[in-house]
């Protein structure tokens, strides 16, 4: 059944649609711009990567790692005067055929200043130990690193290598050598993103301090592009200082396969395939053993019930010399292209949604949600980054708009519900009434019903022997009664007419056995009528007056219920052939001498409870053909046996 609140939605739903989308989505663009949902968005942007692995294998980018068993084969040589080693290693990757060779790992001290400081001036060692490691550095082709504190205004905010390597530089140029080892990192810790070049103050660019990202800078040289430049271009694309791009990830720790810095101190090292893989490419010399704490958490270290994977700084860095070398970058989504997903999903959404039950709707948008995060997986597998956790925010707002609406006007319309029907039924069914999924219809509509019209026998006499006053105190008094036991059966009463008073059974809620009520009523109300008659003796003693009684007719059929009249006037009434049959048959009680006639519609429906008398065959106004109708003994509690029904039938 078709409630009233939703074909007013129905009427409507265009403008809530609207309005619903309008909100969303200014709800949705606003937490987008301001970044006050970024950390939801993190949670979706961080899942992809974890669900996605490894997303291609790395063809520009080397790492070479400083890892345990190097460390363990040189126990007795501290890693600050392993400088000799880092020079042969040098040599070696450089005679592989590697474009570039970039060190994360910050030469702060000099062994050769160490010695000296020993009180070793004059040994050897003192002026030659870091000779191969400075020729190396000297002849390009090295990247060493370099770290930013603050906002680099004075010398104390940078972390840069030992002076006597600085002096090694080619041309003694910081900007083309030495790259700043900082990672950016996110609000929550992790690191996600970077830049191509950071801002230099007035001091740096004075002193000629580095200036651009470590790897930003072996990717610069790598390209052939000058470091000094204030733009670069990689790929299709021109970077501009300080924009804050995602790492297109090659995947997980551990993608990047690590060529062991002891291979490259072996004699043979050159002759090996690991190494002669590297021709060509930029390489990471990093430190990746036990204990070290460069390490860093990335989107796949959060994980929903699995282990954080922390990775180590130099694959970071190799991540991003990868992200600009192969031309890969997560491409955000296009604030165009943005808007018009969010109004068209929140569009849809707040239709389709109007037009369903709040459960559907609900269910409506999980779907929506799960349909549209899949979707944007998939543009996260081809490099663009849709902001899916904002759109699921609209969706939800859209959602509880839905739920507010039809809380508000569900409530007034059964405000108005109850006001309307509680002055025809009884509080039980206005309670039915307001706990129903779906409201009556008003407006009209077919439903089969049972009609009750009840009349008092000898009104007319009886009130010309009373005063009006005194009238309407015996009406009072007896309609009291008589809609008591009516409401006790679920009964609407309709109106009153004079001194009849007519009811319907199944409606507004429906109710299977309305035409049993019906009978059970009409039982009750002769039982009324003849305790009445006691009141009408006590109250109006020596009158006269005719014995009270009532005729009473039922009739089973299909009527138009609702509230039917005009704009100035309306009531909740029912009209059709079963109103008059019922109206019809209560006015043949006075010939038949019947207190109570139903139709056989109104027995057939009732079933083997209605306990029946005569039978007639009654030709009503209106009527050609005779209506089968029956005198209503009772209503047996139980159905009665049928043997005794024949009986009482013939």
């Amino acid at each position: 059944m078709a409630s009233a609140l939703l074909s007013r939605l129905h009427r409507h739903a265009w403008l809530l649609a609207v309005a619903a989308t309008l909100s969303a989505t200014l709800a949705a663009e606003g937490l987008y711009r301001s970044g006050a949902a970024q950390r939801i968005e993190y949670l979706y942007s961080d899942f992809w990567h974890r669900l996605a692995g490894p997303r291609h294998t790395p063809d520009h980018v080397a790492l070479v790692m400083i890892d345990d068993p190097s460390l363990n084969a040189r126990p007795d040589e501290p890693l600050p005067f392993w400088t000799p080693h880092f020079a042969t290693a040098l040599a070696t990757l450089k005679a592989a055929g590697v474009r570039i060779v970039a060190i994360d790992f910050i030469f702060s001290g000099s062994p050769e200043r160490w010695i000296a400081k020993l009180g070793l001036q004059a040994s050897e060692a003192s002026r030659a130990y870091d000779r191969p490691f400075r020729a190396e550095i000297n002849r390009g082709g090295v990247v060493l690193s370099a770290f930013r504190l603050g906002a680099g205004a004075s010398a104390d905010d940078f972390v840069l290598p030992s002076p006597d390597y600085l002096l090694a530089l080619p041309d003694m140029d910081m900007v083309a050598n030495i790259g700043l080892a900082n990672l950016r990192d996110d609000a929550d810790g992790t690191v996600r993103r970077f830049v191509v070049a950071e801002p230099a103050s007035a001091y740096a660019e004075k002193q000629g301090l580095p200036r651009l990202p470590f790897a930003a800078l072996a990717a610069v040289l790598a390209a052939g592009q000058d470091p000094h430049a204030r733009r670069f271009a990689f790929g299709d694309r021109e970077f501009a200082p300080a924009d804050a791009l995602p790492i297109a990830f090659a995947g997980p720790p551990g993608t990047f396969r690590p060529v062991s810095f002891a291979t490259l101190l072996r004699p043979d090292a050159l002759a090996l395939p690991e190494v002669r893989a590297l021709a060509g490419k930029v390489v990471i010399l990093g430190a990746g053993f036990a204990g070290m704490n460069d390490v860093h958490p990335t989107p796949y270290s959060t994980s929903l019930g699995g282990a954080n994977r922390l990775m180590f700084g130099a694959e970071i860095q190799a991540n991003i010399v990868e992200t600009l070398l192969g031309g890969r970058s997560i491409a955000t989504t296009p604030a165009a292209a943005r808007l018009a997903v969010f109004l068209l999903a929140f569009g849809l959404l707040a239709v389709v949604g109007l037009r369903l039950s709040p459960a559907r709707a609900v269910a409506l948008v999980v779907v929506a949600m799960l349909a549209s995060a899949a979707a944007a997986y998939l543009l996260f597998a081809h490099d663009i980054l849709f902001p899916i956790a904002h759109l699921h925010l609209g969706m939800a707002i859209v959602l509880a708009g839905l739920a507010l609406l039809r809380l508000t006007r569900e409530e007034r319309e059964r405000a108005r519900i109850g006001t309307l029907f509680g002055r025809y039924v009884s509080a039980q069914v206005v309670a039915g009434l307001l706990a129903a999924p779906e409201l009556p219809e008003l407006g009209g509509q077919a439903q089969r019903i049972t009609v009750l019209f009840a009349d008092i026998r000898n009104f007319t006499a009886i009130s010309e022997k009373l005063s009006a006053r005194e009238v309407v105190e015996m009406l009072n008094a007896y309609f009291e009664r008589a809609c008591a036991v009516l409401l006790a059966e679920g009964a609407s009463i309709d109106k009153f007419i004079g001194d009849a008073v007519m009811a319907e059974f199944g409606t507004p809620l429906p109710q299977p056995d309305h035409a049993l009520r019906a009978l059970r009523a009409a039982v009750a109300l002769r039982d009324v009528a003849e305790q009445f008659r006691a009141w009408m003796t006590a109250r109006f003693p020596g009158r006269g007056l005719p014995e009270f009684a009532v005729g009473i007719g039922v009739h089973s059929g299909e009527a138009v219920v609702g509230n039917i009249g005009s704009s100035m006037r309306m009531e909740y009434t029912a009209i059709g052939d079963t109103v008059n049959l019922a109206s019809r048959l209560e006015g043949r009680t006075k010939d038949t001498g019947c207190v109570i006639l139903a139709s056989a519609a109104t027995v057939a429906a009732a079933g083997a409870a209605a306990i029946t008398g005569a039978r007639f065959e009654l030709t009503v106004k209106g009527r050609v053909q005779a209506v089968d109708a029956f005198e209503i003994v009772g209503v047996a509690d139980a159905p009665a046996p049928l043997p005794q029904r024949l009986q009482s039938e013939t």
